[in-house]
């Protein structure tokens, strides 16, 4: 696996992403598509390339909890240590959304999906633009999703400007979802 990423890729995945473009890059089961999450034209052209509609929202994954806290509500303290608990890692879980999140994130929801990633280069990925990243899976909607690099540029061929090599963690299932206020799993 690669435990890191050069600078050099980092610099130019933050300049992609700021200037509205969609990356692949690895996490913990497979490979994922992302934008800039508060660039709603860079999260449009990503669901159109997916063919995933916009109401069904997305997931958001960060390097710590602190990019993600501007994006959603409160949850009570007992829910929250729970919450913390679990991560870094490939558990997805929805929080309430706050009045200000865009409505293109959470889609026809009135909670928003986040993960902090245990992925190194996904996490460094968010740590270099200072932000949480839309997380995806690559793939058209329904198919099965990229697990390598190559199989991102043969599926999605031109639509991602940026395509970050490197491997998943080898978890073989997507990140089980569930529910911040009550923990009741969604998807395991």
């Amino acid at each position: 696996m690669s435990p890191s990423i050069h600078p050099w890729h980092l610099r130019r995945v933050k300049a992609i992403v700021q200037a509205g473009g969609v990356i692949a890059y690895p996490t913990e089961s497979v490979y994922g598509l992302g934008c800039d999450p508060l660039n709603r034209q860079a999260v449009e052209r990503l669901l159109r390339l997916k063919q995933r509609p916009l109401k069904k929202g997305v997931i958001l994954i960060a390097a710590d909890f602190s990019q993600l806290a501007p994006f959603v509500g409160r949850l009570p303290e007992a829910r929250l240590q729970e919450i913390f608990a679990t991560w870094p890692g490939p558990n997805t879980w929805l929080f309430p959304t706050r009045p200000e999140t865009p409505s293109w994130l959470s889609g026809q929801n009135r909670s928003l999906a986040v993960r902090v990633t245990n992925h190194p280069v996904a996490a460094s990925l968010c740590r270099s633009c200072d932000s949480p990243l839309v997380s995806t899976s690559a793939n058209l909607t329904g198919q099965q999703p990229a697990k390598t690099a190559l199989r991102v540029q043969s599926l999605l061929g031109h639509g991602v400007d940026y395509v970050v090599h490197g491997e998943t963690l080898g978890v073989r299932r997507p990140s089980t979802i569930r529910d911040g206020l009550t923990g009741r799993v969604l998807r395991a």
